[in-house]
C-alpha cells in the first residue's frame, strides 16, 4: 500500500546547511529511507558561503562535498595584522547555497518541500498554510534562537561579491586583513579571489551586539575597494550574518528549554566557539545521523542532544580564549590577539580551526606574555572551569 504524500520517515525543518548535509548523507548511504526538507525559500541554502580548511575534514568528507565546492584553493591563504604577514599552505575551499541547491535538490526531488513552519514536535511539522507533515523522526534545523543560557558574542559581517574593471591580483583568499581600522571590535576584511576579475569582500568584526548596520559595513566595503585601488564595475550579490561566538554558557539548560524536538545545526550549538565556522561540525553530524540504527525522533533527540553536550564541554578552552578576547582584551585592542596566534606554528594554527588543539598546542597559545591586560587575563583564566562552562 502507498504511504500517503506527506508521510515520511524523516523531516528536516529548514534547508540550511546542516540539513543539507544530513539529507545529501542519508540519500548516499541510505537511500531507502524517505527524507524530506522543509524550507521557506525556493532555494536551500538561503544566501551564503560556507568555508573550511583541508585539515577540518578527512579526505572521505572533502570527497563527498566535492559536488558543492564552488571554489577550492590549493595554494594557501593568506593573513595582515600590523606588524605581521603570513601565507599558510593549507588549501582553502567554500561551498555555496547556489552549488549545495543543485547537489541536494535533485536527491530530495519533491521531497523538498515549500514552506514554512508553524510547529514542530517529535511526531511532525505544521506549515503556515495549514499543512501537517508527518513523520518517525523530526529535526528541527531553523537556525539560533534567542537563549538565556549561552552567553555569546557576535561575529557580524557584510559581503559583496564585485566585479572589478581590472584583475585584482589575489592569488589566495585572504582570512584576516586587519590592518584596517578596529571599529567597534576585532575588525577584519576577508577576501576570496572567485576569477581574476572577481572577489568578494567582507567585511567582518568580533563584537559585544548583534546588531547589523548595513549601511556602516556596505561603506567600510567601497573605501576597502577604493584602498586597493579597485573600481568596481557591478556588485554581483551580498550576503549577511551574524554568528554567535560562545564565551560561557549551561549547555544542560539550553537544552532543557524549548520543545523535546531532535535539533541540528546552530539551534544544538554546532559551531566552532571561536570562528563560528559551522560546516565541520555540519558534516560531523550529518554522519553520525546517517549511521544510527534508529531514526525515530526520541533516538535523534538523544543523539543530537548528547554530540552538541560532548563538544560543548571538550571545547571549554576555546571559550575561555573568547572571554580573554571579549573581556580581557579593549576593544580597539583585541586584534593582538589574532596576531600574536598567527605566530605560531602552522599545525597548531590548523588543529585550532579543526578543533583539534592538543594540550601542548593549548600551552603555547597561552603561553608568554599575554596580548591583553596580564590581571585582566589572569581573571578569565581563575575563572574558566566552573561549573558546566568549562
Amino acid at each position: 500500500m502507498a504511504r500517503p504524500a506527506d508521510d515520511f520517515d524523516l523531516i528536516l525543518v529548514g534547508g540550511g546547511l546542516a540539513a543539507c548535509l544530513t539529507a545529501w548523507r542519508l540519500a548516499l548511504d541510505r537511500p531507502e529511507v524517505r527524507v524530506a526538507v522543509v524550507e521557506r525559500e525556493a532555494q536551500l541554502g538561503g544566501r551564503h558561503t560556507w568555508s573550511f580548511f583541508d585539515s577540518d575534514l578527512d579526505e572521505a568528507d572533502r570527497a563527498w562535498l566535492t559536488p558543492a565546492v564552488a571554489h577550492r584553493w590549493s595554494a594557501g591563504h593568506e593573513v595582515y595584522f600590523p606588524g605581521r604577514s603570513r601565507t599558510l599552505s593549507t588549501a582553502y575551499n567554500s561551498l555555496t547555497s547556489e552549488a549545495l541547491h543543485e547537489a541536494v535538490a535533485p536527491l530530495l526531488g519533491d521531497r523538498l518541500v515549500l514552506g514554512e513552519a508553524d510547529s514542530v514536535d517529535q511526531e511532525g511539522v505544521v506549515l503556515t498554510d495549514g499543512r501537517r507533515l508527518s513523520a518517525r523522526g523530526v529535526i528541527d534545523a531553523r537556525g539560533p534562537r534567542a537563549t538565556a543560557h549561552l552567553d555569546l558574542g557576535w561575529q557580524v559581517f557584510l559581503g559583496r561579491t564585485l566585479r572589478l574593471r581590472e584583475p585584482h591580483g589575489l592569488i589566495r583568499p585572504t582570512i584576516m586583513d586587519a590592518t584596517v581600522a578596529q571599529t567597534g571590535g576585532y575588525r577584519f576584511v576577508y577576501l576570496l579571489p572567485l576569477d581574476a576579475r572577481t572577489v568578494m569582500v567582507e567585511d567582518t568584526c568580533y563584537s559585544d551586539s548583534p546588531k547589523l548596520d548595513r549601511a556602516a559595513l556596505g561603506g567600510r566595503i567601497d573605501a576597502y575597494a577604493r584602498s586597493r585601488g579597485w573600481t568596481v564595475e557591478a556588485v554581483i550579490c551580498e550576503e549577511e550574518g551574524v554568528l554567535p561566538i560562545a564565551l560561557d554558557g549551561d549547555i544542560d539548560a539550553f537544552w532543557a528549554e524549548g520543545p523535546p524536538a531532535a535539533r541540528a545545526g546552530l539551534m544544538a550549538a554546532l559551531f566552532h566557539p571561536v570562528t563560528g565556522y559551522s560546516l565541520p561540525d555540519a558534516v560531523g553530524l550529518a554522519r553520525e545521523i546517517s549511521a544510527a540504527a534508529d531514526l525515530g525522533s526520541a533516538s535523534l533527540r538523544a543523539l543530537t542532544e548528547a554530540r552538541s553536550k560532548r563538544l560543548w564541554r571538550e571545547r571549554g578552552f576555546y571559550r575561555l580564549l573568547n572571554r580573554m578576547l571579549f573581556r580581557a582584551a579593549d576593544p580597539g585592542q583585541r586584534w593582538r590577539v589574532f596576531q600574536r596566534f598567527y605566530g605560531l606554528p602552522e599545525g597548531v594554527v590548523r588543529r585550532f580551526y579543526a578543533g583539534r588543539c592538543t594540550v601542548l598546542d593549548k600551552v603555547r597559545i597561552l603561553a608568554g606574555k599575554p596580548p591583553v591586560p596580564v590581571a585582566a587575563a589572569l581573571r578569565q583564566l581563575r575563572e574558566s572551569g566552573q561549573g558546566s562552562s568549562a
